[in-house]
């Protein structure tokens, strides 16, 4: 007889509203301020227009957070759900390890600090809550920014689904934001552009759920290219 897996809990709207507000380019962790190469694709000459700028993006939401930063995070809510923290720990390892460039390390690290601060700031009380947050900050050399986002949206309630689709609009909104500013595209464009990327997200949210550790990559050559030319590119507006 086949096993029947218990139905998911709901969504309530608390946690609905707590993972809209860890979606929000409004979070004070700065990831408006970083393009991940998208710039450097636009100094190139490989990003050029609304098209090219959609196209970059599915491909980096597909082979690069879809195969790397969304299953990581996954596993680390779960673990964080588990109290299981040896584990929380060997994910941030292996994402800080295997960012394929200084800057793209930077970034994980300066917003998984920014938001264990406004973990912090938001006070919460209880005991457990108090001990994982005392973990999150002994990470070294830094919680990266997958795993401090997986303990805030453990704290919320929300199921594990609906916690990686409001990681994955995030990392999309402030991605178009970047090509908007970059390109430049209008805020019509920019609309498209999060349409296209909505679209696509939760199929890959989906697989990134049942992703097993063994097929987890980080391996975007290009991508990495483009941020360590980025590095030291010499007029730019998004951070190094």
């Amino acid at each position: 007889m086949p096993r029947v897996r218990p139905a998911p809990a709901p969504l309530t709207a608390s946690a609905w509203l707590q993972l809209m507000q860890l979606a929000s380019p409004a979070l004070p962790v700065g990831g408006f301020s970083y393009s991940e190469g998208l710039e450097a694709a636009v100094e190139s000459g490989r990003v050029t227009n609304e098209a090219t700028a959609t196209r970059w993006l599915l491909d980096q939401l597909r082979l690069a957070l879809g195969r790397a930063d969304l299953p990581a995070c996954a596993s680390a809510m779960r673990a964080w759900l588990r109290q299981d923290l040896a584990r929380v720990s060997e994910l941030n390892d292996w994402l800080l390890q295997t960012r394929e460039t200084q800057e793209l390390r930077l970034q994980s690290e300066q917003m998984g600090r920014s938001l264990l601060e406004w973990l912090r700031n938001k006070g919460l009380g209880d005991a457990l809550s108090q001990a994982q947050l005392a973990h999150l900050a002994a990470l070294r050399p830094a919680p990266s920014w997958p795993i401090a986002f997986a303990l805030a949206a453990a704290q919320t309630g929300a199921p594990l689904r609906e916690a990686m689709l409001a990681h994955a609009f995030g990392w999309a909104e402030n991605m178009v934001g970047a090509a908007i500013k970059a390109v430049p595209l209008g805020q019509s464009a920019g609309q498209r552009m999060l349409q296209a990327l909505s679209a696509e997200i939760p199929a890959n949210v989906d697989a990134a759920l049942a992703l097993p550790d063994s097929q987890r990559q980080a391996f975007t050559p290009m991508l990495a290219i483009l941020s360590a030319q980025h590095e030291a590119q010499y007029s730019r507006l998004f951070r190094s």
